[in-house]
């Protein structure tokens, strides 16, 4: 349980916001695809704390940044707080990314919201010197979040995708990867994926075919954080899994789509 303080909370996008709290000991234990579950104020009939996964996490300044959309009652309430609010939350949760041993190249794919645990995943391999290209989607240009921190992350390649086409290619992010994994697939070691599940399912097919390794970051409501109430799960092959303790990172052939 971490005390935390806001210290700015922005939009960044058509209904995204951006969210930075002060929270030390979370800025430096929290790893790439772990989340946290966040208490929001102002509406004593909501008992549920909302999961988020986060953007970037500065252990030097004790700051984590936290990307959100507004999507119902509890991430409407989110955005209307302002600095100097003060809430807890529960975190890090769950398991994040699992680079391979020796990986030379990644391809990492993010739609829409998924794309901040991708973002820290970008910054993972930078840090490491592993090469990555990225594929980025939104609904349209003024949803689109990402482009401009994964360039600063020193991405080498970005294939930007929107669904309406009014920025980049016009349709999917998947697609740009597909085409990338079928004919570059002996270059990849690794393929990481967060955004819509159907996204997420073409994206696990296609690394399946091209003999790539794969992990998703499944999006469940982890209602307790901590694997007590069964509302987030997910089936596997070899059973229910709860995303909060299990995830949200999976190995992509585990997952039943």
């Amino acid at each position: 349980m971490h005390d935390v303080t806001v210290v700015s909370n922005e939009p960044i996008a058509d209904g995204v916001y951006a969210l930075v709290i002060n929270a030390p000991k979370l800025a430096q234990t929290i790893k790439p695809g772990q989340f946290v579950n966040i208490a929001v104020p102002g509406n004593a009939m909501s008992l549920l704390r909302i999961p988020l996964s986060y953007a970037s996490a500065d252990a030097e300044a004790g700051t984590v940044e936290i990307w959100y959309a507004v999507v119902g009652d509890g991430t409407e309430r989110l955005s209307q707080m302002k600095p100097g609010a003060k809430t807890d939350l529960l975190g890090p949760g769950g398991n994040g990314w699992t680079i391979p041993e020796g990986c030379r190249r990644a391809l990492l794919v993010a739609g829409g919201i998924g794309v901040p645990p991708v973002l820290c995943l970008a910054r993972e391999l930078a840090v490491r010197g592993i090469p990555y290209t990225v594929s980025i989607g939104a609904a349209s240009k003024g949803c689109l979040v990402g482009e401009d921190e994964f360039e600063a992350a020193g991405a080498p390649v970005i294939s930007v995708a929107t669904d309406d086409g009014s920025y980049g290619y016009h349709g999917f992010c998947t697609a740009a990867a597909e085409q990338v994994l079928e004919l570059e697939g002996g270059e990849f070691d690794y393929v990481a994926a967060c955004g819509p599940e159907p996204m997420m399912a073409k994206v696990a097919a296609a690394a399946a075919k091209a003999g790539v390794p794969c992990e998703v970051s499944l999006e469940r409501m982890m209602s307790c954080g901590f694997g007590a109430c069964s509302t987030c799960a997910v089936e596997t092959t070899s059973g229910m899994k709860g995303a909060c303790m299990c995830g949200p990172v999976f190995n992509a052939e585990e997952v039943v789509w």
